[in-house]
């Protein structure tokens, strides 16, 4: 069983990349807010929400996308520590959320710790009912993972095998099919986690 979200393009890029953006501190730690914005874009296009992305919609420039990127800034904005507990992208994201006028869609965290069968059948629920993924990954053992460390991406996809279960993994303007079992196995106490909307 195969399911993918519709997301969106700017220019030859799927979604936004936190290295368009023009000081260091967006470039190095802005991948919480980068992910809350692509969330956004995906609320407007595909959830029937209004008066989140400030330009175009239907025209998404790099440009546009870096001005909203520092829209979304104040909200979620990089730190020494990073954005690195999921109750600090929730606190920021509904902030900005609400500022807008969409106080119907909730955040709710997923902690890391959580085992790995639940963890497949909320993903599989989030998807189906047509919702991104922020996810977060803090430190991680596997060296194919070395792009996710201390980094926030969106998860938009799975894939069911007999025995693997894979998941689209958006970021860097880009996307990458991962192993759940691996993503979720960091090997390292303390855990990321997921943000589910509803």
């Amino acid at each position: 069983m195969k399911k993918e979200l519709p997301h969106f393009n700017v220019g030859t890029a799927y979604g936004g990349a936190q290295d368009w953006c023009r000081t260091q501190w967006m470039k190095m730690g802005g991948c919480a807010a980068i992910t809350a914005c692509d969330c956004s874009l995906c609320f407007e296009l595909y959830k029937g929400k209004t008066g989140l992305y400030p330009h175009d919609r239907n025209n998404i420039s790099q440009e546009d996308y870096v001005d909203f990127a520092y829209v979304m800034e104040p909200y979620l904005r990089p730190r020494w520590s990073g954005i690195d507990k999921l109750d600090i992208y929730i606190e920021g994201f509904t902030k900005f959320l609400h500022q807008r006028g969409v106080t119907d869609i909730a955040l709710t965290p997923w902690d890391g710790k959580e085992n790995l069968e639940d963890t497949k059948t909320v993903i599989k629920k989030q998807i189906d009912s047509g919702w991104p993924i922020p996810c977060l990954t803090l430190k991680h053992k596997a060296p194919a993972m070395d792009d996710f460390v201390w980094h926030w991406y969106i998860l938009n996809g799975y894939e069911e095998f007999e025995d693997t279960f894979m998941v689209k993994a958006v970021t860097y303007g880009t996307w990458r099919w991962l192993d759940l079992k691996m993503l979720w196995t960091t090997g390292h106490q303390r855990k990321g986690g997921l943000i589910l909307f509803s």
